[in-house]
């Protein structure tokens, strides 16, 4: 092989792998294990574009690295292949979305082959597989079968529950349950019927189904998760959303809202992304009060970090989802109430969080009474308490709470001083508005002791009691859609009861449409005798999106068991993931409720760890390089970038592909690039047009979208693979540019050179390496490892970049430093490295190689090169030993040919050595 052909190499190192399954993996005690992730793809029919193989790279040298330093390496791959986009183009098209997603996932297993990644593609796993979620359902079961007891701190069986309500009723169960839970004795558990005592263990299930206000899209016909909805619109499709209470399947992660916490701690991630899931579960400790109201048997509850401040309560405010207004309401405030409330609802929860400025509310004509002053309280109904915190109400201290008080100012509403009544006159503050009150518990009090001694009274009067509370909501599992999981439920009388696990997997129906019916229903309504044999209904709705990739990692472990998700030796020996590289947009969904699940399966007895992901690193994104060409107002014609200022223009984009170089526009290709265009002229700089540029997201719509596949045909997949690393670290952002990859193709080039002449021979010797070589080999295998281990990898690509430089000027062919250098660089440029590889006489895949250590006896500086200065300028160079003596410097200096020639004959005036920095001369 005369030159370095990439294409050649490529072909012949896929095809080696894949017949030889190089990266099939077993369960090996005798090694240490190593478990690299990828965040699965969700397979799109656009394919891969190069920013979406930064991480999978990044990941992939890892697995490389890990398995050359002896470790045993799970790095598998698989699909997120259930979804919204599928189904809106089977909307569209009518094809089934099993057929597309077949097509994309086609696609993109193409495509990432092509990059070089080392994965056991005998373990992949497509979560819209029967295979694959029979056992999503399968856990949806257990889920289903399990509530949380909190003595024991963990998911127990329902069974047990159930045979405490025999017992004792509900008074001796201690678990996480709905609010409003009846309490029962146990005759009167006795007495249901079995649809009753079904319906009445929906309180603790952590499978259950509820009223719930959720996300609803008429445009999109389904139930949305927050982090599907943007500014009021749907993410994808731009549709309205609004919030509605509907009947869903809900997992109760408020249960595991403690341990979510606690888990942060042990875990190696991003502080941002720690801080996210923190905020997102919202931990608060306070009280709940109740307010009963005036002339009504209805009662306001309200959750309180600051129970002390109850005595400055001068409104009581409703959220507008809350059930009991229409109960309230008097009937002059009817109308005005029903018209904010149907406005205030259809506000996503994220803008009525942050919209301070437009201050709105209604008052219900209600009156709650103080619980400690007896006074009357106004009860309004305002779009700043959100139905899904707390209890959805709020008591308000305008003099302690900003929100409140511009209510309170907005409205004319009272505000008061909570005054020590001991210290009254010196406390009061004539900057503060409102009358001063007399909160009598508290007198003489810290804030520790007032919530105390407030909480006392709260429980003495019936009133309250100490609570901790969450923002976190239990997490709405039912979408209104087709392409997903069905779940495993029937419904006889109303009730849900779970099908047989011997009739796993329920696998999707046919319908004729992907829409909802015309009553309504979710699609599965559409099909065919959607029952089971004794004629109940199986439920209609599907799973969400993250219920298939919430194990999906585990799932890889052992792909085809068909008799558990995974066998619970092979789950004990892999345990968890090592490293988890994927995006930081995942934080409040799939992160944790992956992380949820995990607990849940520890807590059932099959996994042996708390936490999914040991380390999670988050890529950063490579944009897109953008061009621009300027047409000239009302013309065809089109000015080079640095003309345009002379000319009315207006830039668009132009497709990347038509420019090379530095920014030349192909005029022919752009002309014939659209038919608009074909009439296009161009107003030249130096016979060029120059197009403008700008650094953009990487989207079909800015045409600046590069396809890997482009790049792999005219540089080869490892030229890919090192430039991705090459723009910089990996968490940071970063801008594609197609013209500066030329620098990693010619150092690989370089590289080849080494070891090969023009001719194709191989110019390898055995010929010791002299010192300089060994250390700039072992410096460089230093920093390889050193940065791997840091996941630095830019600075790797340098440093090899460097190293091959100076083992070509020094025309260094010695097998003792080549050959350790092909396995550093192998986990970057796997094709290129086994062919070298095997023309140094190897025998077996350069993946089997162990990774070369360094010697710091290479390293350790013995001599030092000194600068000469005569009278201030330099002249020449000379090296000393380390231990070389000053006089004896001195003399060698003076003897020097250069130096001899500067002094023309004349003894310096002073010779002064700085050790190991310079040496200067005066004559």
């Amino acid at each position: 092989m005369p030159q370095y052909d990439h294409k050649a190499i490529e072909a012949k190192w896929k095809k080696f792998w894949k017949e030889n399954k190089t990266y099939q993996v077993t369960e090996d005690t005798t090694k240490p294990k190593f478990y690299a992730l990828d965040m699965f793809p969700y397979p799109s029919g656009a394919g891969l574009h190069v920013g979406h193989p930064l991480g999978y790279i990044a990941s992939d040298i890892v697995a490389r690295y890990k398995r050359n330093k002896g470790f045993n390496v799970l790095h598998p791959m698989g699909f997120d292949s259930f979804g919204l986009p599928a189904e809106q183009y089977a909307i569209q098209t009518g094809q089934h979305p099993a057929i597309t997603t077949a097509e994309n996932i086609k696609r993109y297993k193409e495509q990432l082959e092509n990059i070089g990644f080392s994965y056991d593609m005998s373990r992949e796993v497509q979560t819209s597989s029967p295979e694959y979620y029979k056992w999503t359902q399968w856990i949806f079961m257990q889920l289903f079968n399990h509530y949380y007891d909190n003595n024991e701190d963990k998911a127990v069986p329902v069974s047990i529950l159930v045979e405490k309500l025999k017992t004792n009723g509900s008074a001796g169960v201690n678990a996480t349950c709905d609010d409003d839970t009846p309490q029962i004795s146990a005759d009167d558990w006795q007495q249901m019927n079995e649809d009753e005592q079904q319906k009445y263990l929906l309180h603790y299930r952590l499978a259950f189904l509820s009223d719930a206000i959720v996300n609803w899209c008429p445009g999109l016909g389904t139930v949305l998760a927050n982090d599907e909805v943007k500014d009021g619109v749907s993410e994808r499709g731009g549709f309205p959303v609004e919030r509605k209470k509907m009947r869903q399947w809900s997992l109760r992660i408020t249960a595991y809202a403690d341990r979510l916490l606690k888990g942060l701690e042990t875990i190696e991630w991003p502080e941002a992304v720690k801080e996210m899931q923190k905020n997102w579960i919202g931990k608060s400790v306070g009280a709940q009060v109740t307010f009963d109201l005036e002339n009504s048997d209805h009662q306001i509850k309200v959750f309180t970090t600051r129970v002390d401040t109850i005595y400055g309560v001068t409104f009581l405010v409703l959220a507008p989802e809350s059930e009991i207004i229409d109960d309230i309401v008097t009937a002059e405030q009817k109308e005005k109430v029903d018209a904010y409330v149907t406005e205030a609802k259809n506000r996503s929860e994220r803008e009525r969080m942050t919209d301070v400025k437009n201050i709105s509310g209604v008052f219900t004509g209600a009156h709650g009474i103080h619980p400690f002053t007896g006074e009357k309280v106004p009860v309004w109904v305002a779009d700043y308490v959100l139905g899904g915190y707390g209890t959805g109400a709020v008591m308000a201290v305008p003099s302690g709470d900003q929100r409140d008080y511009d209510f309170a100012k907005h409205f004319d509403l009272p505000i008061v001083q909570i005054i020590d009544a001991q210290k009254i006159e010196d406390q009061a503050d004539p900057t503060k508005e409102g009358k001063m009150v007399n909160s009598g518990f508290i007198n003489g009090l810290s804030v520790t002791e007032a919530t105390k001694k407030a909480i006392e009274i709260l429980e003495e009067k019936g009133k309250g009691f100490a609570k901790i509370n969450y923002r976190m909501r239990d997490a709405v599992f039912s979408r209104q859609r087709y392409w997903g999981e069905p779940i495993p439920v029937y419904f006889k009388n109303e009730v849900p009861y779970l099908i047989n696990e011997s009739e796993l997997p329920l696998e999707l129906p046919e319908v004729d449409k992907y829409l909802p019916t015309e009553d309504g229903e979710p699609p599965l309504a559409r099909a065919e005798n959607w029952k089971t044999s004794e004629g109940y209904e199986y439920e209609k709705s599907t799973m969400p999106g993250w219920a298939g990739s919430s194990w999906y990692l585990f799932r890889y472990m052992d792909p085809k068991n068909e008799n558990t998700f995974a066998d619970k030796e092979i789950l004990k020996y892999w345990k968890n993931v090592d490293l988890y590289i994927g995006g930081s947009e995942h934080a409040t969904g799939h992160l944790l409720y992956s992380r949820f699940w995990t607990k849940f399966l520890k807590d059932i007895g099959y996994l042996t760890v708390e936490e999914p992901f040991k380390k999670l690193v988050n890529q950063g994104m490579i944009q897109g390089r953008s061009n621009f060409a300027y047409r000239v107002k009302d013309s065809h014609k089109f000015v080079s970038y640095n003309l345009k200022d002379d000319y009315d223009v207006s830039a668009i984009h132009v497709d990347v592909s038509l420019v090379h170089g530095n920014d030349e526009l192909d005029t022919e290709a752009f002309k014939s690039w659209r038919p608009d265009l074909k009439d296009a002229e161009f107003i030249l700089e130096d016979g060029k047009y120059i197009c403008g540029w700008e650094v953009e997201k990487m989207s079909k719509s800015k045409y600046n979208v590069v396809n890997p596949d482009d790049i792999i045909e005219q540089y080869g997949a490892d030229t890919l693979r090192m430039y991705e690393m090459f723009l910089g670290p990996l968490e940071q952002f970063k801008p594609w540019n197609t013209h500066g990859i030329d620098g990693v193709a010619k150092f690989l080039r370089k590289f080849w050179k080494l070891f090969y002449n023009e001719e194709g021979e191989l110019i390898v010797n055995d010929t010791p390496a002299d010192k300089k070589a060994l250390k700039v080999t072992h410096a460089t295998i230093k920093k390889t490892i050193e940065d791997i281990d840091s996941l630095s990898f830019n600075t790797v690509v340098s440093a090899f970049m460097i190293c091959t430089n100076e083992l070509t000027k020094m025309d260094c062919h010695s097998k003792e430093v080549l050959e350790p250098l092909v396995i550093a660089l192998s986990p970057f440029a796997p094709h290129i490295c086994e062919e070298l590889w095997e023309g140094l006489g190897n025998s077996e895949s350069i993946t089997k190689a162990e990774f070369p250590s360094y010697n710091e006896t290479y390293l350790v500086e013995d001599s030092h090169e000194y600068p000469i200065m005569i009278n201030g300028k330099m002249r020449t160079k000379i090296s000393f030993s380390l231990d070389t003596p000053v006089s004896e410097m001195e003399q060698t200096v003076k003897e020097n040919e250069v130096v001899q020639k500067w002094l023309e004959g004349k003894d310096p005036k002073k010779i002064i050595v700085v050790p190991k920095k310079i040496v200067n001369v005066v004559i």
